[in-house]
């Protein structure tokens, strides 16, 4: 049996609608009320409306993707107790709703960081990319984050004002703006103060306090996720590395191993992006699925290609460095074990995490979300249909 085959949809807004994912062959969706602001209790309502909407398009509602982590839980400032039994009844609410996995991530500040929403490739389409002397002028010349000179080399810094100095005035706004603006589904609308004092309630956070941080998290909200019969998925670090000089603890085999020892429950556990752990050149990704594989609770699927100096670009759902037949195999034979055990939630869901901006997207108004056209989701959700299908009848149980 394969995998379920799902795409992210961002809601009503979203210009891609949901029929058009289901014509692209997908089964399931993950979805968020991105309209809700980070810290509070989702609506009942609101989730039975967005759940039967999908379903009425012929489509199952099966990951919650996202249900943010507030910056006042993960710095354990503020309000972050109300924060913390808000997450609790917004997971009640989705498991009486049958949605039985939530995804999420614990990276400081910043979601996933990219500089280049629309990095030219040779064949003409468009792809995201990070490079590391872009973001250096970021922190050095924009947020002016004291101690950033230090975190890159000389080279890089000297690269970086160069590179400042030629967008001009309005590129460096836009620039700015496209940085902290940069969150899946939602634009917060912070400005460079705003960005400041968050990244001052981190002051003295190193990697151990942020685990620790985690830990207290999921002290928190597991016993809910359990009652509610919800599976708890979190994401890996995108980069995989400490970002404006904050650690970042989900990108290393040791530090996945390490935060899956926090909580014995089957309800804390991961969502496999090969995306972001590609990164790493130190991982072994077909390695690291088979060891993670029984707390694997979501799958995003994805490439990249590594640059020199410590940038990357997205690539093919099937080219770039990920090993993904490896991968893909690994998860299917998981997930085989598992049905053949007799667990009720054996089937694990996949999306095409990303894809190239191609073909029709160039025609159509933009996506929702950077990285998320409608054309190269299609392609990479087709490959990774016909890779699933090649590796499921070479498996012996098939």
């Amino acid at each position: 049996m394969l995998m379920a085959e799902g795409m992210r949809w961002f809601g009503p807004a979203d210009t891609v609608t949901l029929r058009e994912i289901r014509q692209a062959g997908a089964t399931a969706v993950f979805s968020a009320l991105h309209e809700v602001p980070y810290g509070e209790a989702w609506p009942a309502a609101a989730i039975a409306e967005r759940r039967g909407m999908i379903a009425a398009a012929g489509l199952a509602w099966h990951v919650a993707e996202s249900v943010p982590v507030s910056e006042a839980i993960k710095t354990r400032t503020g309000d972050f107790e109300r924060h913390l039994e808000n997450y609790r009844i917004t997971l009640e609410r989705l498991g009486r709703a049958g949605i039985g996995v939530v995804v999420y991530n614990f990276m400081p500040l910043l979601d996933w960081v990219r500089t280049d929403l629309a990095y030219r490739l040779a064949d003409g389409s468009e792809t995201l990319r990070f490079d590391p002397m872009a973001f250096a002028a970021f922190e050095l010349f924009a947020l002016r984050r004291a101690g950033a000179e230090r975190d890159y080399p000389r080279l890089q810094v000297e690269r970086a004002a160069e590179f400042w100095s030629a967008l001009g005035e309005p590129g460096q706004d836009a620039f700015t703006r496209q940085t902290l603006d940069l969150f899946p589904g939602v634009k917060l609308g912070l400005t460079l103060d705003d960005f400041r004092a968050s990244l001052a309630r981190y002051a003295g956070t190193d990697a151990v306090r942020l685990r620790e941080h985690l830990r207290l998290f999921l002290e928190a909200v597991v016993p809910a996720a359990e009652a509610a019969g919800v599976r708890l998925a979190l994401h890996p670090d995108d980069p995989p590395f400490p970002v404006l000089g904050l650690p970042r603890i989900v990108g290393t085999a040791a530090g996945i191993a390490d935060i899956l020892a926090l909580h014995a429950s089957p309800a804390h556990g991961l969502c496999f992006c090969t995306g972001s752990l590609g990164v790493r050149p130190d991982l072994d990704l077909v390695a690291l699925a088979r060891a993670c594989a029984p707390r694997v609770h979501a799958v995003h699927l994805r490439s990249i290609e590594r640059e020199p100096e410590g940038g990357f670009h997205e690539s093919d759902h099937l080219g770039g460095v990920v090993d993904m037949p490896g991968v893909v195999r690994a998860l299917l034979e998981e997930q085989d074990a598992r049905r053949r055990a007799g667990r009720s939630d054996w089937r694990l869901c996949l999306r095409p995490d990303h894809g190239r901006r191609m073909l029709d997207d160039f025609q159509r108004a933009p996506p929702a979300c950077p990285g998320y056209s409608l054309a190269g989701r299609l392609r990479g959700l087709a490959e990774l249909r016909g890779l699933q299908h090649g590796i499921w009848q070479s498996l012996p149980s098939s």
